[in-house]
């Protein structure tokens, strides 16, 4: 069901939190149609010049769901962190909408297990995922990271000093550090992706892809 939802598909968001609120703003950025459901009266006034429709209901209701039509969305994000109680019963509920692709935040892991077993298709930990970014780039030599699955990263930096002023082959980036430098950004230049003849200079910001422990070791090689 999820491989033949559309792309640019409306999107319900429940709970304008920090979490729910950056969600909603980003999708309507992106040019996305979005529903977002509050209990709060002031948020949903605040938010209905932002975004398509804002209403407020009480989402932990099936009925208030049903009356602002959640059962015609093919994605929802439930953006409910504070009560797990609420969070739990508005997952459930669109579940029993038959909602295909549900998306919700949890606070804790066996917060996320719960949702997973009552239905939720994509769990969410922003905080925790947040702090691990926060860790990687808290060193000053790395100006983001992005984790996938089994370990494997992406990371935007600047070039550690051993493989500057030479192409990546003369460094071994890939031989010796076990990393492959994916393209490069000089200033003032468009990104441009890296081959064996590239030469990276003092000046300019790389992307690495690599396991997280390889990556943090090659970063370590110093400015």
């Amino acid at each position: 069901m999820v491989d033949r939802i559309k792309h640019d598909a409306p999107v319900l968001v429940i709970g304008l939190g920090r979490f729910g609120a950056a969600t909603a703003g980003q999708l309507d950025r992106l040019g996305r149609e979005v529903l977002v459901v509050d209990a709060s009266e002031s948020l949903v006034q605040k938010w209905s010049e932002r975004v398509t429709h804002a209403v407020q209901a009480d989402a932990r209701q099936i009925d208030a769901l049903r009356q602002v039509g959640a059962q015609d969305f093919s994605i929802a994000v439930c953006a409910v962190g504070s009560s797990i109680e609420a969070s739990v019963l508005i997952v459930a509920n669109l579940v029993d909408l038959k909602v295909p692709q549900i998306w919700a935040k949890a606070i804790s892991q066996s917060h996320g297990k719960i949702l997973e077993r009552i239905g939720a298709n994509h769990v969410i930990y922003p905080e925790a995922e947040a702090g691990e970014r926060v860790a990687h780039l808290v060193s000053g030599r790395m100006l983001d990271f992005i984790e996938f699955d089994d370990d494997f990263a992406l990371v935007k930096m600047y070039p550690p000093k051993p493989i500057r002023g030479l192409n990546l082959t003369e460094s071994g980036v890939r031989t010796r550090h076990n990393v492959t430098v994916v393209g490069v950004k000089s200033p003032g230049k468009p990104f441009t992706y890296a081959t064996a003849e590239t030469v990276v200079s003092n000046h300019d910001l790389i992307i690495v892809s690599g396991t997280e422990g390889d990556i943090e070791r090659f970063a370590a090689l110093g400015s």
